[in-house]
């Protein structure tokens, strides 16, 4: 049964290290949703760094998920003191249920503060992709799908919601719905 990856990318405003209360308030809120989100149906897996250590994205062992990886438009700094990113790779059942997790509830206030925590790239900064139930993607794969995003607009191996894919390499009813409309 084909799985759903999400790779999310962001730049933030400032370093992770960074101790202002806006920073704080970005973590504090981060904790929260990622629980909320792990409980949502459809839900499978995150990549998580084996130490929990949040600062040194670089650095960490991210076991089956791979090497962290960034953006080539990413060009702030690559160590805890001056990392200021926040990314995710995450793995669902299917793609309604991975959006009703990101656009309702603790995810949608968060996402309705983005732009106080994060800086307008003029990138997307999230892309979808089918893989087989036997596949872990990694931080590469979300890169490199990404990049091709940004570079070429939604493609079966590289979408965003409103431009979707079936796992066959169909477009979805979303696709569709939006031309139409």
């Amino acid at each position: 049964m084909p799985q759903l990856a999400l790779y999310t990318f962001g730049v933030l405003k400032s370093p992770l290290a960074d101790p202002s209360p806006l920073t704080r308030e970005f973590y504090d809120i981060g904790g929260a949703v990622y629980g909320k989100i792990a409980q949502h149906p459809g839900y499978l897996a995150h990549a998580e760094a084996a130490g929990g250590d949040r600062g040194s994205l670089f650095e960490a062992d991210w076991g089956a998920w791979g090497e962290f990886a960034v953006p080539t438009w990413y060009d702030k700094g690559r160590t805890p003191e001056t990392t200021a990113l926040a990314a995710t790779l995450s793995l669902w059942t299917d793609l309604r249920l991975a959006v009703d997790a990101i656009y309702t509830g603790l995810h949608r206030e968060a996402l309705n503060r983005r732009y106080d925590w994060f800086e307008r790239t003029g990138h997307a900064n999230y892309v979808f992709w089918w893989v087989t139930d036997a596949v872990t993607p990694t931080w590469r794969d979300g890169v490199s799908k990404l990049e091709h995003l940004n570079a070429h607009g939604s493609a079966p191996h590289a979408f965003t919601f409103p431009d979707s894919f079936a796992p066959d390499g169909t477009p979805s009813r979303a696709t569709h719905a939006r031309r139409r409309g």
